[in-house]
């Protein structure tokens, strides 16, 4: 290892190599995607190809060294053959669903995991890999990919001043260049490219840098360890009911507390018993997040599981659990050497964290590849309940099965509009039709709201019979959706007239809201704008007008009248806003 440090330090050449490397591939990348690379106009092959010149040249940069330099090659050309493969067979970005964006998501991290271990491999020379070293590598590797990429934006910043300053005189090349796209990917690259050879080249700046990061993130350690405790402390007394009430982000959020736990967990542990933090509070915080990260796991996995159990399965939910299983293994993995340990839990955890590595990377490949669909899973198992009755077709998501599941889903929409249920089928034609998820989930909710509206409703001053048509304007156009279910509804209409005025509110005092339609010469119920302003009301005078407007409500006094306005005409024509 040593020997391969001191040749790396010597290759002063290394900073322009990859500097030519990233500039290449920027420009094949712009020859490739075309002059718009916008996901809409791209075929899966152009992105396919451009996945391997970018994951090459980026594996090639990062692995490269003058020891062994052909085994970075290999390992470069092999795994950006891998991500070009997966981008091959998820097809284009803009036909990705949520299955395709975290198969994509996998892709990254199987190759981010096995480039340390690699690094390892090849400095030793053999299928060897001392924990040290691995560690070493994988922090170093993540603290030159943000410095790197700091430095690609001090250099555009750097270059859009020279464009600016150059522009004072008149010359404007560089701000023309700026606005080429092959331009902006040769900077890009170039940039990125010398970035990377000149820490790789400079260790010891690198090696600075990662200590700077881990006393910095190490401080974060008995915060967090405190933090975390104290809210598993405070479960028995406010229920696991609370989570659920509180967010629908419960999953992510722990999942995110479980990474937060681990990343600064091994901050302090180091990679070796001499590298370890053994300041007091620090090691104590180091163990308390080694303890908290099962429990939160587990909670996590019960999130997840009675969301399943109620709604059943979707990619997102299938990928949420993947995720808990692998936080419950690393958590478990973290309790077992925290136990056997004890204080000198850290020299079991570091084993520990080597298999994990190797697991995580091989479980990430697995799910990149188009081996297990989700997609299907998830379809299966949300047309087995509409089929079985346990969802009306009308309560049913057919935006997600239709949008969501991939093509195992628009499947599914095709073959149930076949169905011998009417209304199952009628759903499924009308998913079928629709161009975008946004205009179904639109279509469904304007359906519920108008029945909500309809089950609420009060007609004031008499409850008399309804033209068709005016309900279902006013479901269109019902706002504050989420508070809907809490809503009171005043309806004033009388037989014969072309305007109605729905009146709702959620709360005394709250400020009501006004929507009113008027009878088109069509035979159309439309909207048109009523204002409801509060103007410069101080806030008694607007706590009066809410009293008023629900009394009004409650005793049907509502009324129109013809109020007088005015206007300026110049010459004739109308000129400004109306005014009091």
């Amino acid at each position: 290892m040593t020997e391969a440090i001191e040749r790396r330090d010597d290759w002063a050449w290394r900073p322009w190599l990859l500097a030519g490397l990233g500039g290449i591939a920027g420009l094949l990348v712009h020859l490739i995607m075309g002059e718009d690379h916008g996901f809409d106009a791209v075929a899966s092959w152009q992105l396919s190809v451009a996945m391997f010149v970018i994951g090459f040249a980026v594996l090639l940069g990062y692995t490269l060294e003058r020891v062994r330099w052909q085994w970075s090659l290999v390992f470069a050309v092999i795994s950006a053959l891998i991500l070009a493969a997966i981008c091959r067979w998820n097809g284009t970005p803009n036909d990705w669903s949520a299955a395709e964006s975290w198969r994509m998501v996998c892709a990254f991290l199987s190759v981010a995991i096995a480039a340390p271990l690699f690094q390892t491999a090849r400095d030793r020379g053999a299928w060897r890999f001392p924990y040290a070293e691995v560690h070493g590598h994988a922090w170093t590797n993540v603290v030159i990919w943000f410095a790197s990429a700091a430095f690609v934006g001090v250099v555009f910043l750097l270059t859009l001043l020279l464009s600016e300053l150059f522009s004072l005189i008149g010359i404007r090349l560089i701000r023309d260049a700026l606005d080429a796209q092959w331009f902006v990917l040769l900077l890009i690259g170039v940039s990125l490219g010398a970035a990377v050879g000149v820490f790789r080249k400079r260790d010891g700046i690198t090696r600075m840098l990662l200590k700077v990061v881990v006393a910095l993130l190490g401080v974060l350690a008995p915060v967090m360890g405190a933090g975390l405790l104290l809210f598993l402390a405070s479960l028995p007394f406010t229920g696991l009911a609370a989570l659920w009430d509180a967010t629908k982000a419960t999953t992510p959020i722990l999942l995110s507390c479980v990474v937060g736990a681990l990343v600064l967990a091994n901050v302090v542990i180091g990679d070796s018993d001499e590298d370890e933090n053994r300041f007091p509070p620090l090691r104590w915080g180091a163990m308390a997040l080694a303890l908290t990260m099962l429990p939160l796991a587990v909670i996590a996995a019960i999130s997840t599981g009675a969301r399943i159990r109620q709604y059943g399965f979707t990619p997102d939910r299938l990928w949420a659990l993947t995720f808990v299983i692998v936080a419950c293994a690393f958590g478990l993995a973290y309790l077992v050497a925290l136990v056997r340990g004890r204080t000198d839990w850290a020299k079991h955890v570091r084993p520990a964290n080597l298999r994990l590595a190797f697991g995580l990377c091989g479980l990430a490949l697995f799910l990149a590849l188009p081996i297990l669909s989700f997609n299907a899973i998830s379809t299966r198992d949300q047309v087995a309940r509409l089929e079985s009755g346990r969802i009306a077709p009308d309560r049913f998501d057919w935006a997600a099965l239709r949008f969501d599941f991939g093509e195992p889903g628009k499947a599914a929409i095709t073959r149930l509009t076949s169905n011998g249920n009417t209304a199952i089928r009628a759903g499924a034609v009308q998913a079928l039709k629709a161009e975008d998820r946004w205009a179904l989930s639109r279509d469904q909710e304007n359906k519920v709201r108008a029945e909500r509206v309809a089950r609420e409703l009060r007609i004031i001053p008499a409850k008399v019979p309804l033209p068709g048509g005016l309900l279902e304007s006013f479901g269109r156009f019902d706002r504050y959706v989420d508070q809907a279910d809490k809503r009171a509804y005043a309806l004033f209409y009388k037989p014969g007239d072309t305007v109605a005025i729905l009146i709702s509110y959620t709360c005394d005092g709250c400020v009501p809201d006004v929507d009113v339609r008027r009878l088109s010469a069509s035979g159309n119920w439309e909207q048109f704008s009523v204002p409801y302003g509060q103007g410069d009301m101080s806030g008694d005078e607007l706590k009066a007008r809410n009293r008023l407007a629900g009394e009004a409500i409650a005793h049907g006094t509502i009324e129109i009248r013809n109020v007088e306005r005015h206007q300026v005409f110049v010459n004739g024509n109308p000129v400004g806003e109306v005014f009091e």
